[in-house]
Order: structure tokens, then C-alpha cells, then sequence
């Protein structure tokens, strides 16, 4: 019979990886993602016939494999990605889920979009320019959003006679600027996405390289974590009470868990509302279990009829996340409005969404170097920044460096329903401490 943790150990052995590309204009990430596709054979026939028909109509010798993921009819006129685009393939070895993501600084909050839930972000360069303001750009961007693991792709290496000194020289300074914002595994490759070379198989042209091709390294990445090590969250999507003959006293609280592990008998609180009980029962795929985990989705039955509705969050009670109405935190700016010390926004936190106020906007970060402008007023499309926001009703809200997933939320327009903004809780950078800022009580009318 297997123990708990061996069960927990092939649950975290996870087949998926979630990665995004950035970088600059005509650094060659989609010709890199088309290598990726081509070379691993994840191409259908009829996607790669309407690629060399298209090609060979603007007077190409060979494919151009970019044209696999810029899909967007400008995309293909100018050469250039606009919009995040998904693609999903596999090997014998993992599932990947790609986004392609634009070099653009006006689409910066596209790249955002694409990382916030990637495990690994490939940022590109092109070795001839080496590490320019949209390469720490995106470095910086990776840092914020604590992705894990970074790959620098020195690209277009054929155009440099292949020449270990320039690679190294990147690889240097580049390592150097991400450490510093607290990136904590950086790996760089040299490659070259037109030719081929290191990104599936390995290059003949550069024997001084001995490290693992773009694949390989994407392929055995560590990407698990340790399910036991992580606090069980549980926002509650819906709550099922059928009052049936069959059922007539079924009261069960449906949801996806967030994180953690969640355990018949394990005494819980209801946040915000701070109410306790204990778990009575887990349904899962119509039968009940004993234990669930992240991210299966399941019904919860709690032992006492406490108030619980959609938007609560369910969390043990030794170890429950903190309620507050001050939500300090880094945001981008994704609409073309601007975002204004005083404007009214809906904030969206797991399945919970409340009314609450902009108080403060203490600094606007420069990507460029990492200096704070403060006090900026506002902030417009692409800008990342420090708020204050207050909250009408409390939220159980983690810090994001400890779960992206209960500790980032979206700012919303009330008005139309568009999304203003994308939130994390807590420290900007891992390796930079910031000053608490306090919210101001004076004037609110909540």
C-alpha cells in the first residue's frame, strides 16, 4: 500500500509545463516557437503545406516557421507579434502549454498576460545587440510575476560566426541583472531558431557548448512542488443545496482548490466572516474521498450549517491567510484608461469580487533601471505600480510571492466591466525590501 507521500510525490510529478517567450522586435521568437513546433514534429501537414505556400508567394526559399504562430493578419504583414499567442504540443517526455508573447514596449501588458501563470519564461536576444532596455524590460516583468525559472536564448548566433566570446559576454550580463531582481534559476542557450541549431537538436557548429539543447532543458526542467508544503486554500464557487428527497439535507460547497491539501476531519475557517467548523465530507468525481488537492475540484461538506456563500474562502485553521481591507500591492496597467488616485473599481480576488476605492498610487516603477517615480497621480496602459487599495469588505488575500494564485486579483471598471488592471500582493522584487506604505482612513465613504 502507498503512503500519503509517495501519493502526493506522483501528484507533484506533474507532465505540464507552462512556459512564455519574450523579447525584443525581430529577436526571433516566433521563429523560435515555429523550430519548436517543426523540429519536435508537433506540426499537422496541412499547417506546415499552407506555411511553405504562403512563403513561397513572397519569393522564400524555405518555410518561414514564424508564420505558425503570428496568426493575426497584421502580424503577418508587418513581422511582428501583437498578441499572445497559445500553442500547445508535446513529446514523449511532457505536455507544454507556449505563449508566444509580443516584443513591442506599447504591448507590455500582453507579455504579462502571457507569464503570469507560466513556470518558465524563454527570453530572447539577439546576439549581435546583446542585452538592450526591452531584454531587462522583460527580465524585470519575469521578476515580478516570480516566474521560477528563466532561459536566456542568445539567438541568431549564425550571424555572429558562432563565436563563444559573444555568447558569454550576454550570458554574463544578462545573469548578472536578473540575480539582481531576485530571478532565482537562470539558464542560458546558445541558438540559432533560423538554422535550427541547439533549439531541438544539438548544434555542430558550436562544439564549445556542452549545456542542453531549448527542448531538452524545457523536457527536465523541475517544474513540482510539494503539495504537503503548501497552505490548502479553497475559494468556494458555488454552493449546492438540492433539497431533494434523496438529499434533503445536502449542503455541499463546490469550488476548485486553490492549493494545499484539504482533509476529511481537518478543522477549517470560513473567510472573511472567520467562522469554524470541520470538513464532514469531500466529493470528487461523484464519490467521496478522504483527502483532495490542488487543483482538483471538488465539493466540501462542512460539519456544522455555518454561513457560507459564493466569493468565502475555506483555509485550515492553523494556518489561515490574513483579512484585510488595505490591499498593498504591485499592479500593470492593462486598459487604455488611465487608473487615478480616488477611482472606484471592483477588485476580483479568486471567485470574490467587491466594491473598493483607489487611495493611493505611492510610485510608478521604471523597467528601464528599477528607479520608483512617485506620487505619479496615475497610472496609464503598460505602467507597473505600486497602490493602495481599500476595500469595501475584507479579503482573505495571501502575498504573491507565497501563491500566485490567491495572492494576485484583477482591478475592474464597474462601469463596463473592463479589466483595469492586474494585482500582486505584497513585495514588488524578490530581493528588494520596499517601504510599507499605510493607507489613509481619512475620507472614505465605505
Amino acid at each position: 500500500m502507498t503512503s500519503t507521500t509517495e501519493q502526493f510525490a506522483d501528484v507533484a510529478a506533474t507532465t505540464l509545463l507552462r512556459f512564455a517567450t519574450a523579447g525584443s522586435v525581430d529577436d526571433g521568437k516566433s521563429t523560435l516557437v515555429g523550430r519548436l513546433l517543426h523540429d519536435s514534429k508537433s506540426v499537422l501537414a496541412d499547417q506546415l503545406e499552407a506555411v511553405e505556400r504562403v512563403s513561397a508567394s513572397r519569393g522564400q526559399d524555405a518555410p518561414d516557421l514564424a508564420l505558425l504562430t503570428d496568426g493575426l493578419r497584421a502580424e503577418r504583414e508587418q513581422g511582428i507579434t501583437i498578441d499572445v499567442a497559445y500553442r500547445y504540443f508535446a513529446t514523449a517526455r511532457r505536455r507544454f502549454i507556449l505563449a508566444d508573447t509580443p516584443g513591442h514596449v506599447q504591448y507590455t501588458r500582453n507579455m504579462v498576460t502571457g507569464a503570469s501563470t507560466a513556470d518558465l519564461a524563454v527570453v530572447l536576444v539577439d546576439a549581435r545587440n546583446g542585452v538592450i532596455e526591452q531584454t531587462r524590460r522583460h527580465a524585470a516583468v519575469a521578476a515580478l510575476l516570480r516566474v521560477p525559472h528563466v532561459v536566456l536564448a542568445v539567438n541568431k548566433m549564425d550571424l555572429v560566426g558562432y563565436e563563444e566570446q559573444v555568447f558569454a559576454k550576454i550570458a554574463e550580463e544578462f545573469t548578472a541583472y536578473a540575480s539582481d531582481l531576485g530571478v532565482p534559476e537562470i539558464t542560458a542557450i546558445p541558438i540559432s531558431a533560423l538554422a535550427g541549431d541547439n533549439v531541438v537538436e544539438p548544434s555542430a557548429h558550436m562544439d564549445w557548448y556542452g549545456g542542453p539543447t531549448v527542448l531538452e532543458h524545457l523536457e527536465t526542467v523541475p517544474v513540482s512542488h510539494d503539495l504537503t508544503a503548501c497552505p490548502a486554500r479553497f475559494p468556494v464557487q458555488y454552493v449546492i443545496r438540492p433539497q431533494t428527497a434523496e438529499h434533503p439535507d445536502y449542503r455541499g460547497y463546490a469550488g476548485q482548490i486553490a492549493s494545499g491539501v484539504l482533509r476529511v476531519g481537518e478543522a477549517v475557517t470560513v473567510l472573511p466572516s472567520g467562522r469554524t467548523s470541520v470538513i464532514a465530507g469531500i466529493d470528487a468525481l461523484g464519490r467521496s474521498v478522504d483527502i483532495a488537492w490542488a487543483p482538483q475540484s471538488v465539493t466540501v461538506r462542512l460539519a456544522d450549517d455555518v454561513d457560507v456563500s459564493r466569493g468565502d474562502l475555506i483555509a485550515p485553521s492553523a494556518n489561515p491567510p490574513a483579512t484585510t481591507q488595505d490591499v498593498i500591492a504591485t499592479v500593470c496597467h492593462v486598459a487604455d484608461q488611465p487608473l487615478a488616485v480616488g477611482a472606484r473599481v471592483l477588485i476580483k480576488h479568486t471567485t470574490r469580487t467587491v466594491k473598493a476605492i483607489v487611495k493611493e498610487i505611492p510610485s510608478r516603477l521604471t523597467l528601464d533601471d528599477l528607479s520608483q517615480h512617485p506620487d505619479p497621480g496615475q497610472l496609464v496602459a503598460n505602467d507597473i505600480g505600486r497602490v493602495v487599495v481599500r476595500t469595501a469588505e475584507p479579503l482573505a488575500l495571501d502575498a504573491y510571492a507565497d501563491s500566485r494564485r490567491t495572492g494576485s486579483f484583477l482591478l475592474i471598471d464597474p462601469a463596463d466591466g473592463t479589466t483595469l488592471a492586474a494585482g500582486m500582493a505584497g513585495e514588488s522584487f524578490a530581493s528588494q525590501a520596499r517601504t510599507t506604505v499605510q493607507a489613509d482612513d481619512e475620507g472614505w465613504d465605505f
